[in-house]
């Protein structure tokens, strides 16, 4: 009989859970298809006694994740405890000293670490996979480490947060405020513990960092990514995006440039009709350019139990049939440290501005735009409210630096009140 492939669990959280369940009830489909049976030797978690709706008890029990991934009778080290340092780092390290490959979900611990975690990976022999740490069901990564790997990869987009998404389709159809949707969503424990994970765009911004390396055989550089949250997103702005054609979502984007490598995530329009505009709901949708194959465009659910577990369970099914693929898809001594370069790829621009009530204030605007060579394509004045009037503004293809020195000149005008709103209207 061919010897079982035996797994320690470290997280018994929702998706730590979803494994369980999967080993349980699937393991006749799951020797089938990896080989070999798959078992579960041991577990670790926070509280032993919690009722998860699924019996663990049959397992070993070790409080410290860094013992499981000692442990002799564990060859796979699933990671699911989070966090980009303390106990999933110093467990992750752990296991691949002891030879052991890894399979994790946690992409902050990938995107501030993943350079040297692959080297020590390779340095003892091992795998670390990490599909479930991106857009939780759509098997992305293994997508771009094997079935595109005989492309060049020219363009990542995708709508990478579910609880972005939720949150800004809420808006729109159900002309909620940003405070009212954001309270929805968190009533419905779509957040993470620290909101700003979510709607800041770190989340997503890791998992950008992550799929850039893959498609650009660079070492991650989260740093390197240009962050900018849902925050200051209005139902105005929602509303003006609609009667323009055009949606707003959290876009992440990834591109070599001949400056370097591109690397954002913010709010951005898209066109109403495209696939990631018709994206409602917490779904992910992730968007591949490669030379030979054209546009490739995934959609699928991005977290939650089942789609989390179900990445999971790929990685160890693929240990199980013996395939072994580096970390990023390429040895990591190969990955080059990118040369980081601002957006720099001309786009036009949604403005949204408030002035002071007062003559000549528009002039002042228009005035500090064009000195800053942006054109103005549209604009529009919207009814006044007390003192000041909302003014909206669609640019002509421009550069984000050009628009932010606009942007920070106009600080000097003495016109405009608050923060603008500056949305870049992306052509997919």
């Amino acid at each position: 009989m061919t010897e079982p492939l035996r797994l320690g669990i470290a997280g018994l959280g929702t998706v730590g859970t979803g494994v369980v369940k999967i080993v349980r009830q699937k393991a006749a489909l799951l020797e089938a298809r990896g080989g070999r049976p798959i078992t579960i030797s041991a577990v670790c978690a926070r509280n032993r006694g919690k009722d998860r709706g699924v019996p663990v008890d049959s397992y070993q029990w070790e409080d410290d994740p860094v013992a499981l991934a000692q442990r002799d009778d564990v060859d796979v080290f699933i990671e699911l405890v989070g966090g980009s340092d303390g106990p999933a780092k110093a467990a992750t390290e752990a296991a691949l000293r002891c030879g052991k490959d890894v399979v994790s979900a946690n992409k902050a611990l990938l995107a501030h670490h993943g350079q040297a975690l692959a080297e020590a990976a390779e340095q003892n022999g091992v795998v670390l996979r990490f599909e479930a740490a991106v857009a939780g069901g759509i098997p992305v990564v293994k997508t771009l480490t094997e079935g595109l790997a005989g492309n060049d990869v020219q363009r990542i987009m995708g709508v990478m947060n579910g609880t972005c998404n939720y949150i800004l389709t809420r808006m729109e159809s159900a002309n909620l405020t940003y405070d009212q949707a954001f309270a929805e969503a968190d009533s419905l424990g779509f957040l993470e513990a620290d909101p700003e994970l979510d709607v800041g765009g770190i989340d997503a911004g890791h998992k950008l960092s992550l799929l850039a390396s893959i498609a650009f055989g660079t070492q991650v550089d989260f740093d390197a990514v240009e962050l900018e949250g849902i925050g200051l997103v209005s139902i105005e702005d929602i509303q003006q995006a609609a009667d323009m054609g055009y949606k707003v979502k959290l876009l992440g984007v990834c591109q070599m440039t001949g400056r370097g490598l591109e690397q954002r995530m913010s709010p951005c329009l898209v066109p109403a009709s495209s696939p990631l505009g018709q994206l409602d709901g917490g779904t992910n949708m992730v968007v591949i350019e490669g030379d030979q194959v054209g546009q490739i465009v995934m959609r699928g659910a991005g977290a939650g139990e089942g789609p989390t577990a179900s990445a999971v369970m790929g990685d160890v099914l693929d240990v199980a049939r013996g395939t072994r693929v580096t970390t990023f898809g390429q040895p990591s001594g190969n990955l080059k440290k990118p040369k980081p370069a601002k957006t720099a790829t001309p786009a036009p621009y949604y403005l949204r501005l408030r002035l002071q009530d007062k003559p000549g204030a528009l002039a002042k605007v228009a005035a500090v735009l064009g000195e800053a060579g942006v054109s103005i394509n549209r604009m529009r004045q919207r009814s006044h409210e007390q003192d000041t009037a909302p003014v909206l503004i669609v640019t002509h293809k421009t550069t984000r630096a050009a628009l932010d020195n606009a942007l920070a000149a106009m600080v000097g005008t003495g016109v405009v009140e608050g923060e603008p709103v500056a949305l870049r209207i992306e052509q997919v």
